[in-house]
């Protein structure tokens, strides 16, 4: 079952296109494409303390917002990359909320998802107090997005049989999340179309941390992991060490290292490039590696250096975790540009370049003179209010 909303179409995400100047009549249609599970989040904030058992809480703020891998659809569509999502949507009024925020207010194309009758959301609550975060999740195993399973299983043990998985869409990149062991045929296809396959990874529950146990791996174009992963895959005791080893498996291995920054080696050309943190007062992390990596695509697909894309990462990533929420808190180049205009008003005179002018300076020719009208990104009431 398809969603469709014939009163409307998908409005641009952003008012700055970053590719503008690389575009051409034969480009694919999408800019990135993205498939997973979308949860509603709903996030309360202002609590005073950690939840007691036996008591009751009350928070002075609360939002809502699609989470999930819609975390990072949403990070990619405000930075301007027309962004293709593949992902299941309950037949509830989450569902509903969920698909019409993606696609009407984030202008994030959804024609490869789908409505599942029968199937609701995937619900998760999130407290945020005192800089923690406690989550909890409710939901069943999303269906394939393409439909839902169909033919019956051979016995009642065995799950059932479901259709081929539709190629993904000509796009000039994609967005992926290795899973040991499970190899996902959709990332080969798209890498053999010619996309940029872009990869993060989980932690790995089975414990055994083996870049074998990766088989995607060979399809990607860059791996980033965090620090604590990437040393224990190459089994380093170094996050720079560890990307310099990841790079025999990968062109490109960017490891973020929270407060010390992000360190990125391409293979390639032997390049290495490092970026400082942005020291900010984290309210929120939830969705900031979603954020980090959507930077980083972006300045790979506009063509910049290497330093130039790891600095964008780290600054929308900063932005984000001043934020409360995954999705709510993903920046647009409205906040890219108004934090640029605060980093030049506060820097004195008599400092010819602060640190950061000098790193970020490739923004003053980037950014268009006024900043672009942005939706704000504060919490809305859970579901909006009626028309």
């Amino acid at each position: 079952m398809t969603h469709v909303n014939e009163n409307s179409q998908p409005r641009p995400a952003s008012a700055f296109d970053p590719l503008a100047g690389r575009r051409a009549p034969t480009d694919p249609d999408y800019d990135v494409y993205l498939t997973g599970t979308v949860f509603l989040d709903i996030v309360f904030t202002g609590l005073e303390s950690a939840p007691v058992r036996g008591t009751e809480s009350w928070a002075r703020g609360m939002g809502s917002s699609p989470g999930g891998v819609a975390n990072m659809a949403t990070a990619l569509a405000r930075l301007g990359l027309r962004t293709s999502l593949a992902a299941a949507f309950g037949d509830d009024k989450y569902g509903e909320y969920c698909w019409e925020t993606l696609e009407r207010g984030e202008g994030i194309d959804l024609s490869r998802s789908r409505t599942v009758p029968g199937w609701h959301s995937p619900v998760t609550v999130s407290m945020a107090y005192e800089g923690e975060r406690t989550m909890v999740s409710h939901g069943h195993e999303a269906p394939p997005p393409w439909g839902p399973p169909t033919g019956p299983p051979i016995d009642e043990a065995a799950p059932p049989v479901v259709p081929a998985v539709p190629p993904p869409p000509r796009a000039r990149s994609c967005v992926a999340s290795l899973r040991p062991g499970q190899p996902q045929g959709w990332i080969a296809e798209a890498a053999a179309a010619g996309a940029l396959v872009f990869a993060d990874v989980g932690w790995d529950d089975t414990g055994a941390w083996e870049l074998a146990e990766l088989p995607d791996l060979a399809h990607c174009e860059a791996f980033l992991p965090n620090a604590a992963e990437a040393m224990r895959y190459t089994g380093t005791e170094c996050p720079r060490a560890a990307a310099r080893a990841l790079t025999e498996r990968v062109p490109l291995a960017v490891v973020t290292m929270g407060a010390e920054g992000a360190y990125a080696a391409d293979g390639r050309t032997g390049e290495t490039a490092e970026v400082p943190a942005i020291v900010v007062e984290a309210l929120d992390t939830t969705g900031a590696g979603d954020v980090f990596v959507a930077g980083f695509v972006t300045g790979t697909l506009a063509g910049w250096p290497l330093a130039d894309r790891l600095a964008l990462a780290g600054l929308t990533a900063a932005l984000s975790v001043q934020e409360f929420g995954g999705s709510l808190s993903a920046p647009g180049w409205g906040e890219v540009a108004a934090w640029w205009r605060r980093v030049h008003a506060l820097t004195p005179p008599f400092r010819r370049l602060a640190p950061e002018l000098r790193r970020y300076a490739f923004l003053s020719e980037l950014l268009p003179g006024p900043a672009p009208t942005w939706p704000r990104r504060r919490a809305v009431p859970t579901l909006g209010f009626r028309g």
